[in-house]
């Protein structure tokens, strides 16, 4: 190589390492943003709401009156909808899983499946509002209650369970099943015994990710007309009901009106996000174990 070629390749080089140190710039600088933000929002919302939390707060009826209100009603109605959620998508999320990479032979039928699902995870939350005040609440004439909304909610997140499943599935290390198989076990004991436990935790980081993402959804239970109402307390799947981010809906657009109501929609998104917390930090804790077990 002479030296006008090591020049050439000394100012390549040099160019690729700067392009380099900029994009690496560019994505701190985005991130940095991100987190700032994120961070004053918390801190305003934190220094907003935190005065209105009480145990009258977190245990009383929804009220006109301002200082009576209370989200006791929501937070049930929000247990309740993951009482629904839960089940569905984990039973129908993890069979599709285990069907579409252990059974499915057919490399078109499993690339139409794995399409699909991929679509289905793309799909506006309001389009499957959409579908579930259509099939649940007239077609089946469920009424705004409990179990149409998890329903219509674990449409929403099944396509993160299914996909989550699946990544998990195939990260199980194919010596494990080849042992069983050779063994002497049948298909079903091997996946039972040792396909599923192995992929346990990365099934739960899914799970997580899903009922999350329920818990804080609002434009589907906005088209079901779930309401947020002076209504009793949800005692069963079969009754109506609201939840956490429902009201905070409602008391933001009646802020406009009166403007304590903002205080009281600042002290339901804390709320509702030591809920998320909560839920976080058990299934984390949940996924460790069975993550050292096998």
């Amino acid at each position: 190589m002479n030296y006008i070629d090591q020049t050439v390749v000394m100012k390549k080089t040099n160019t690729r390492r700067l392009k380099n140190k900029l994009a690496k710039g560019m994505f701190f600088l985005s991130t940095l943003f991100g987190v700032v933000v994120l961070f004053i929002l918390i801190v305003r919302i934190i220094s907003q709401g935190i005065g209105w939390i009480d145990l009258d707060f977190l245990t009383g009826k929804l009220s006109t009156q301002v200082d009576r209100a209370g989200i006791m009603g929501a937070i049930l109605g929000t247990l309740w909808l993951m009482v629904v959620v839960a089940p569905v998508t984990m039973i129908i999320g993890v069979s599709t899983a285990i069907y579409v990479e252990l059974y499915v032979k057919n490399s078109k039928v499993k690339s139409i499946i794995q399409t699909n699902i991929a679509n289905l995870a793309g799909v506006p939350s309001i389009v499957y509002g959409i579908l579930g005040l259509t099939l649940f609440v007239r077609l089946l004439d469920f009424g705004n209650i409990v179990l149409a909304g998890g329903l219509t909610m674990s449409l929403l997140v099944l396509p993160i369970v299914v996909v989550a499943s699946q990544e998990a599935i195939r990260a199980v290390p194919d010596h494990l099943s080849e042992a069983s198989y050779g063994l002497g076990a049948t298909k079903w004991q091997t996946i039972r015994r040792i396909i599923l436990p192995a992929a346990l935790p990365g099934i739960l980081t899914g799970a997580i990710l899903a009922l999350s993402r329920a818990i804080g959804e609002t434009a589907p239970l906005v088209v079901l007309g779930i309401p947020a109402l002076l209504i009793p307390f949800p005692g069963g799947i079969f009754d109506t009901f609201t939840v956490l981010p429902m009201q905070i809906y409602y008391w933001t657009l009646d802020s406009s009106l009166v403007a304590e109501y903002a205080n009281l929609a600042a002290a339901t998104i804390v709320t509702l996000l030591v809920c998320l917390f909560v839920l976080n930090a058990t299934a984390i804790l949940i996924r460790n174990k069975f993550q050292k077990k096998y």
